[in-house]
């Protein structure tokens, strides 16, 4: 998964700590280690970070791109969330799945584990590849 880390090795997912543990066509598992910085109030993950690696994942469930130095990307269009359950400092990891789209336009089911295997959220998403990334070889990254 290097290579995928390091075609996203910036902006708000890099700044927050998410990385990839699998990404296939259909399918991204990211991880992040949950820190302090993290945390609400009440010292339990923030629901914004929850819904940032399932926005994440669901995008990236429908843009994989096989090319090293190159990538896919996408917007978001709409997503809900269901927030399930809480986890304090430790791994997570969020997996989005890619559900149905067109040429386009896709969408994704979303769900954050904690290390423990306990749902912590769920969701699903409709999203929207960029002209550049209409293509499985995407573009220079």
């Amino acid at each position: 998964m290097e290579d995928a880390n390091a075609r996203f090795n910036n902006g708000f997912p890099a700044l927050i700590g998410l990385h990839f543990l699998e990404w296939e066509e259909g399918r991204a598992v990211l991880g992040l280690q949950v820190r302090q910085e993290h945390l609400n109030l009440g010292n339990v993950i923030h629901g914004g970070v929850l819904a940032t690696l399932m926005d994440v994942a669901g995008a990236c469930a429908g843009t994989y791109c096989p090319y090293p130095e190159r990538v896919r990307k996408a917007v978001t269009l709409s997503m809900t969330n269901t927030f399930t359950g809480q986890a304090g400092e430790g791994l997570i990891r969020a997996i989005g799945t890619l559900r149905a789209g067109g040429s386009r336009i896709y969408n994704s089911t979303m769900e954050v584990f904690d290390q423990q295997g306990q749902l912590l959220a769920m969701g699903e998403g409709t999203f929207r590849l960029r002209s550049s990334s209409a293509g499985p070889e995407g573009e220079p990254v």
